[in-house]
């Protein structure tokens, strides 16, 4: 049914609460309450912005040689575009629904308006984790950039405030100051933020096309040969730590061949994670409508073939067989006898980094303050600054937890919770987006996701490929912040929620 405030219910029991959903026109509402109005700054440049900056990170500068050495050799770039196109599937799905529902919380908010309270609370709760430990494991490498280039420059921080390594305590303080940094940016407003994110991903960007047009004149054509090197089996696993999709099926992956491509794109898909971020920050766009969908997608174009092109470069320069896998791009400068771009490479990818968290932390803070505002979360964090019109309390209450778990954890094993979750939204949109279109087929879509429902279908199918494709531990660890998840919502928001205060009383059938 329907109520004066325009939000449909599901009908039958305890579902009628739990499956409650909130219409795109309530949602859109909400934004224009003035102590719920987040300042809209942003164009369609700024989120591209905000795109390449959080997906360009450690993935150009060390994942491109680690999976051409190990796993499909130069048809890495193909790996790359495989990788590229699964990522497209999901984009499609997202820009059509950030351009319909322009609100904070992305994957959140569109699980609300389709899918149910319930569902959207899951979601909510799941990119929370996704992004506090997406910022922290980058912090945590930031630190370790920073600290390789002090050593060059003769200055050691005592091992005590390097973080947590070999069983030893300790607090990695570099770490935890980016992060309180990063959070008073975000404080003072998001064009401020996206203008810090501007610069940094310009010298980022800067530092990859030196890479491209400088490594050219070293590529030598046998290096390519075989460009498919032969495959090779490997055996399956049969512990915790091994992929799902073999303690299931049996199914062992392979590395090299033509399947190889696809076990490595399996694995550099993760390289992508991030463009979703950009819907976050619908509610802050001066033309959600326009922009949102250009920035999505720019970005995802944009770091495809940059990708691509670093690929194809690297495995020109060296042999696919000899690229080390910490440091492949700037090795491959020192294997061909230009130390100084390796150098310049290596500061680029810690520079690089500071923008990723920085994107991360920011949309967190916009899934936390879209929950607080539906009252799912404790009403005082969506609270706007009267000043920066930003969400200041969530975004103090994360910052400081993320700068401590970073400083505290190296959280290394963690860091593939991050995919899990990541994919795990793609799939909520993407059934969404089927589920919206069949209930609201009035709805005014600006973008409009082609060949409904063959894409969000195919969407679904490659994010679950690639989630099973995740160690059996991840899907645990996974699994028991789901139902710490679902105790929180039936013990605070379900009773909390706003949009169930605004139910009418259930009336009672009569047999």
């Amino acid at each position: 049914m329907t109520t004066p405030q325009g939000t449909r219910h599901a009908d039958g029991g305890g579902s009628r609460g739990m499956f409650r959903t909130k219409t795109v026109e309530q949602s859109i509402q909400d934004t224009e309450e003035p102590e719920h109005a987040l300042k809209k700054s942003l164009s369609a440049l700024d989120l591209t912005v905000f795109g390449v900056g959080v997906i360009i990170g450690t993935g150009i500068f060390v994942l491109t040689g680690k999976i051409a050495k190990e796993t499909a050799g130069p048809a890495v770039a193909l790996a790359f575009v495989v990788a590229g196109l699964v990522c497209a599937l999901a984009a499609l799905c997202y820009a059509e629904f950030a351009s319909t529902v322009p609100v904070a919380g992305s994957a959140y908010t569109f699980a609300y308006a389709s899918l149910g309270e319930l569902p959207a609370w899951i979601i909510g709760w799941d990119l929370i984790l996704e992004m506090a430990l997406g910022c922290a494991v980058v912090a945590v490498g930031w630190s370790g950039y920073v600290r390789s280039l002090m050593d060059t420059a003769g200055l050691h921080l005592p091992d005590v405030l390097t973080g947590t390594h070999d069983g030893k305590f300790g607090f990695d303080i570099l770490a935890c100051l980016l992060v309180l940094l990063l959070t008073g940016i975000l404080i003072a407003g998001m064009k401020l933020s996206s203008r810090v994110s501007a610069v940094v991903v310009a010298l980022k960007v800067s530092v990859v096309l030196i890479v491209i047009i400088v490594g050219a004149f070293f590529i030598t054509g046998s290096n390519y040969d075989p460009f498919i090197p032969p495959s090779q089996a490997v055996e399956a696993g049969n512990d915790i730590t091994s992929p799902l999709i073999q303690l299931l099926f049996g199914w062992a992956p392979t590395n090299f061949g033509v399947m190889g491509i696809f076990t490595a794109a399996a694995v550099v898909f993760f390289a992508f994670i991030g463009f979703d971020i950009v819907a976050t920050a619908a509610e802050e766009t001066r033309n959600p409508q326009r922009d949102v969908p250009r920035g999505i997608l720019g970005s995802l174009l944009i770091c495809t073939l940059l990708y691509v092109l670093v690929s194809i470069v690297v495995t020109g320069m060296q042999k696919y067989t000899e690229l080390s896998t910490d440091a492949p791009l700037a090795d491959a400068f020192k294997s061909v006898g230009h130390p100084f771009w390796a150098g310049l490479i290596s500061f680029g990818a810690a520079v690089g980094l500071t923008t990723v968290c920085l994107i991360l932390l920011m949309g967190q803070t916009r899934v936390f303050f879209a929950m607080s505002r539906d009252g799912l979360l404790p009403k005082p964090f969506s609270a706007v600054h009267p000043r920066f019109g930003t969400p200041y309390r969530s975004t103090i209450l994360l910052g400081v937890i993320v700068a401590v778990v970073a400083g505290f954890t190296s959280i290394d094993e963690l860091a593939e919770l991050v995919n899990i979750g990541t994919l795990f939204a793609f799939v909520v949109v993407a059934i969404g987006v089927v589920i919206l279109r069949k209930r609201r087929p009035d709805l005014p879509r600006s973008f409009r996701t082609p060949l409904v429902p063959l894409v969000p279908i195919l969407s679904v199918a490659a994010s679950l490929w690639l989630m099973l494709n995740l160690p059996a531990e991840t899907w645990l660890r996974f699994g028991i912040w789901m139902v710490l998840g679902v105790v929180i919502y039936f013990a605070y928001g379900r009773r909390h929620s706003r949009l169930g205060k605004h139910m009418p009383p259930r009336t009672p059938t009569v047999d």
